[in-house]
């Protein structure tokens, strides 16, 4: 079957029927141009799921989307940033000259917007670690994972191990644009230095970028069309994490790859002690399990990550907090319990803002990333965080029931209705604000956590009060862990 279909395919690009590309691209057995190798159409017929798979990533969204834009164009305006964003959201259309700050991206054609094929594959060394240091290689050789690729017509192939998930350096080239330092010398995404400090950066024990975000088939397929092809396992272009397009509705199958896995990513324990009112105490720990680096992570001063706890007793809801009503901040809180899981920047006077460009102090209380897998070791518990409620008071009565659930906001509404407030973001032909922000509603990261009597799996005594814990995935309470790091200059949840 495979000799047949690699003869049809053959066939047809002989007679012009087939190309490697879906317009103009040689049939006589030419390399393709620069000029072609620039354009991911060109690629769709040879490496077609590939293809498929980064046209609904963010990866090729990466200079349409709104949020980009707008934060790019206020940049400019206010700060002059030049190519600041766009070096790492179209960096073709920086590399050719095309550009210089990204405020002309809609005049320039399709091949240099967004991350592309030829942008990834072209790379051969990576000179720095952060704000996109990577260096195209001029000889037209398209770089990939292969150690035996094959031989095709459309272009020269070569293996490099920056492009090989199953080795650790491979993820020098994904971090060198998702570590991000702004002019100020301020450190706004720390992805790759985080997954650096992390245990999954040691040898033997670790993983790449690649292998959390480009996940492998576990069927064999066709890499790419051409003489002789063989099946291998080749991996996913979706590049699933945090974020989803906006400018459309993201395809199905793009968001059900985001949510699971981010519903993989923590582990969640609820504990409640004590036996009365008095000295009735909520404990939730979160441990940041599986996500490689600090969680979330990225555009962490943006992201808004927090927790919905509910205590009931008799049917009735005697506490609660991190309820945000639909269509709210989760900012707007008048709520001193809140755990609010988030970068915040201040500026040269020691402001909160919003705007990168501005920031010089960064203060974090992000889930930190595993730092060992050695349960013997002290540091395993350092990603075991422990918030208490309430905070403050006691609770009224003492509760029988328990629920707990974590929400993700990949953009803060805050941040959203500031940047359409300085009209930056505005309505356009493809879509309007409103439809925006109806797009940008939070995930809930995996399960509701319930905790009863019944339902405990864990019972212990801790600082002398009966008390037992609940856990879908067997995080014990009696495990030692460290208490969650409140936010100390910028709310809400921010103690008096």
């Amino acid at each position: 079957m495979l000799e047949a279909f690699t003869s049809r395919f053959w066939l047809a690009l002989a007679l012009g029927v087939l190309s490697c590309e879906q317009s103009d691209a040689p049939a006589s057995g030419m390399q393709l141009s620069q000029e072609q190798l620039l354009d991911p159409r060109s690629c769709q017929s040879c490496h077609p799921s590939q293809y498929e798979e980064w046209a609904l990533s963010n990866h090729a969204r990466a200079s349409s989307d709104p949020l980009f834009l707008a934060m790019n164009q206020r940049g400019q305006r206010e700060a002059g940033i030049g190519d600041f964003c766009v070096n790492c959201h179209a960096p073709m259309a920086v590399r050719t000259g095309a550009t210089s700050d990204g405020l002309n991206l809609d005049s320039l054609p399709a091949s240099l917007q967004g991350v592309t094929c030829y942008y990834c594959h072209a790379v051969d060394a990576v000179e720095g670690t952060h704000n996109n240091p990577l260096r195209l290689a001029t000889d037209g050789v398209m770089r990939g994972p292969l150690q035996d690729p094959l031989a095709t017509p459309a272009h020269a192939s070569g293996y490099s191990l920056l492009h090989d998930r199953d080795r650790l350096e491979s993820a020098s080239l994904c971090g060198a644009c998702h570590d991000i330092v702004n002019e100020h010398g301020t450190h706004l995404e720390r992805t790759f230095a985080e997954w650096q400090g992390s245990v999954f950066a040691q040898p033997l024990v670790g993983n790449s970028c690649g292998q959390c975000h480009m996940d492998q088939s576990q069927e064999l397929k066709i890499a790419g069309a051409g003489p002789g092809a063989v099946p291998r396992r080749i991996h996913s272009h979706l590049f699933p994490a945090v974020d989803l397009p906006l400018e459309r509705e993201p395809e199905p199958v793009l968001r059900e790859a985001v949510q699971s896995f981010l519903d993989t990513s923590l582990q969640s324990a609820l504990c409640v002690g004590g036996t009365a009112a008095a000295d009735a105490r909520i404990q939730l720990v979160l441990d940041n399990v599986a996500a490689g680096h600090s969680w979330p992570s990225g555009a962490a001063q943006d992201r808004r990550a927090w927790v919905e706890l509910r205590a009931y007793a008799g049917g009735e809801v005697i506490y609660e907090s991190g309820v945000v009503p639909a269509g709210s901040s989760v900012t707007e809180l008048a709520d001193p319990d809140l755990w609010l899981i988030r970068d915040c920047l201040f500026d040269e006077q020691g402001e909160e803002t919003h705007m990168f460009w501005a920031a010089r102090e960064v203060e974090s209380n992000l889930l930190p990333a595993q730092l060992t897998f050695d349960t013997s070791d002290p540091r395993y518990y350092q990603s075991h965080v422990v918030q208490r409620y309430p905070r403050t008071g006691q609770l009224r009565a003492f509760p029988d029931r328990v629920t707990a659930r974590v929400w993700l906001q990949p953009f803060g509404l805050d941040v959203f209705d500031d940047l359409v407030a300085s009209g930056d973001l505005a309505d356009t032909e493809r879509y309007t604000v409103t439809e925006l922000r109806e797009r940008l509603q939070p995930y809930a990261v995996g399960e509701e956590l319930e905790w009863t009597q019944a339902a405990a799996t864990e019972r212990l005594v801790e600082e002398g009060l009966p008390t037992s814990c609940a856990s879908a995935t067997n995080l014990s309470g009696s495990a030692d862990k460290v208490p969650a790091v409140q936010h100390a200059r910028c709310g809400p949840g921010v103690l008096p």
